[in-house]
């Protein structure tokens, strides 16, 4: 075995081990707004669901080498609202390119071809082209020197047509394709899907 003392090591070779090898990991397109209401978005890859009752969803969003907040903190730290978009594969381009750094002044909806939807019940809009929308509201706030955790509260989900049956509460799998981030630069795809258990086995990926 290859034993690590992370305390014997920096902050940086945590971050590559852990990011590596914790995954894939769900990506979040997030959408917020700034003071002068030009809406920021931005991919983040340390998210996940943590429960549903109350429906609450995790978001985490690492300091610049500055100190300075990235935008999406610093919008959700003033606005408390934002939404996550889950990233499938026909989004996927349009959600790394909305990684750059763009000026604040500069919505990346615009600059990557993606267009605004009114959210129901936050001021940020949703992205029209995503599969699913989460809008939430900031419910708790964790801080570590190198980290903002955003613990996000949602009020409402919007879902691509087709996509949920709504009579049986199930996800129609087969025509979702979501991407993950992996190691490094990497991204994944989630076609190559198996079911493990009778509860499953006759029908495997139409299954919530």
């Amino acid at each position: 075995m290859t034993e690590v003392d992370f305390s014997q090591i920096t902050a940086y070779q945590r971050y590559k081990l852990m990011a590596s090898l914790i995954v894939p990991r769900p990506i979040a397109l997030v959408t917020s707004l700034n003071a002068a209401g030009v809406v920021n978005a931005a991919p983040f890859s340390m998210f996940n669901m943590l429960g549903e009752d109350p429906p609450v969803v995790m978001l985490s969003i690492n300091r610049l080498q500055d100190g300075q907040l990235k935008d999406t903190a610093a919008n959700i730290l003033s606005q408390r609202e934002f939404v996550v978009h889950m990233t499938d594969e026909p989004l996927a381009a349009q959600m790394h390119a909305c990684g750059q750094a763009f000026p604040a002044s500069v919505s990346e909806l615009d600059a990557v071809g993606l267009h605004a939807a009114p959210s129901h019940t936050v001021r940020p809009p949703r992205i029209a082209e995503a599969p699913v929308a989460f809008e939430c509201v900031l419910h708790e706030t964790l801080e570590t020197p190198s980290r903002y955790v955003f613990i996000g509260r949602v009020l409402w989900m919007s879902a691509r047509d087709g996509l949920i049956d709504t009579e049986k509460w199930r996800v129609h799998l087969q025509d979702y394709h979501p991407v993950g981030r992996f190691g490094a630069s990497f991204y994944t795809r989630c076609r190559d899907r198996f079911a493990i258990g009778d509860d499953t086995a006759h029908n495997p990926i139409d299954t919530l």
